[in-house]
Formats: structure tokens, sequence, C-alpha cells
């Protein structure tokens, strides 16, 4: 069995960490003069909070780099063998919801933890997105649909991999999405929850 370079994975959990706790939500609508979007809506700082600013446009670029800032760093990590991938997969979700800038407080980790289940395992990120996608499309709950996507990829992680680590790091990122939306959950049950809007409120 190959030796593993603790060095290297300390730097791998180091880049995917700094990178993860980029806010894209917050910089992007500081920059379009829409304020700070902890100060709208649900408070966070991704891209389903970002469309509340009736902006789709920047939405869609913080979904983009939500995602990006989880794939990029996992995809480094693998040229250093699973162990580091594995420690990156699970750092970067983490960089997202504890953002250092942000005083360790920031988003939920469902796009970031998409982009890196892209990077780590992309058969299960794949059919997780198709799940995001038909539930958000029948109920228009952008938080439902992350969580029964999130509840969904260990068993799509267990199906496509090939290592019995990758689906326990797919689990530790479910388990931590999940833990993150606890307040959308409450909302859901007493049926208060928001719904995802394509236009903008009228005044």
């Amino acid at each position: 069995m190959a030796s593993v370079d603790w060095g290297v994975i300390a730097a791998c959990v180091v880049l995917a960490y700094l990178a993860g706790s980029i806010p894209f939500g917050l910089i992007f609508t500081k920059a379009k003069g829409h304020g700070d979007i902890r100060a709208l809506g649900s408070g966070n700082i991704g891209a389903t909070n970002v469309l509340r600013t009736g902006d789709k446009k920047l939405a869609v670029a913080t979904l983009l780099c939500d995602i990006v800032k989880g794939l990029i760093p996992v995809l480094i990590a693998r040229q250093f063998g699973p162990v580091a991938a594995a420690a990156a997969a699970v750092a970067a979700p983490l960089g997202h919801i504890f953002p250092l800038w942000l005083g360790f407080k920031g988003g939920k980790g469902v796009a970031t933890g998409a982009g890196v289940l892209l990077a780590y395992l992309w058969p299960a990120a794949l059919a997780a997105l198709a799940t995001w996608i038909i539930v958000a499309f029948v109920f228009r709950y952008s938080s439902l649909a992350a969580l029964v996507a999130a509840a969904s990829a260990p068993l799509y992680a267990w199906a496509f991999a090939d290592t019995r680590l990758a689906p326990l790091v797919v689990l530790f990122i479910t388990l931590v999405v999940i833990w993150r939306h606890g307040d959308n959950i409450a909302r859901l049950r007493r049926g208060e929850e928001s719904k995802i809007r394509l236009t903008r409120r009228r005044a």
C-alpha cells in the first residue's frame, strides 16, 4: 500500500477550504449595487437567494462559480491520490458553509457540494442533478429539491463508486447539507417555505 503524504493532504485541504470560502453571491450582488445579500430573503449567500434580487444572470453566475469552487480543488487533489481527493471533497463545502472571511457564517453548501461531487464521482453527480431538477420542477421548492438530491447522493455514490471511501465522503457532505437546511425543513413542514420564482415581484 502506498504511503500517504500528509503534507500534500494538508495542502489540498487548505486549497479546497479557501476556494470554497469565496462568497461569490455576496461579491456579485454588492458589485451590482444590490447591497448585502445577507440582508435579503433567507440571508443566504447562495444562488437561490441571489435570485430574489430579480437578477437572473447574477444568480446563474453565482451558481456556476459556487459549483466551480468545489470542482477545481477536487480535480487538483485527485492528482495526488484518493485520500487527497476525499480530503478536498470534504473541505470545499465546509469552506462555503463556514467561510473565514464572513465569521464562519456562510451558505448551505449545495452548489459547492454539487461541484465536488461532479469532480469526485461524476455519474453520481449527474444522477443527483437530475433528481434536483425533477423535484424543483414539480414542487418549486429549491430547498426541498436540494434535500432530496442530497439524501439520494450517497445511494448514487454507492451504486457508481469503485471504492469504499467515496460513499462515506458523499454521506458526510449529505449530512452537513441536511443539517444546514434545518430552518428550511421547519418552514416546509409549516407550509411557509418560499417557492422558486423566475420573475421579479411587482411592487
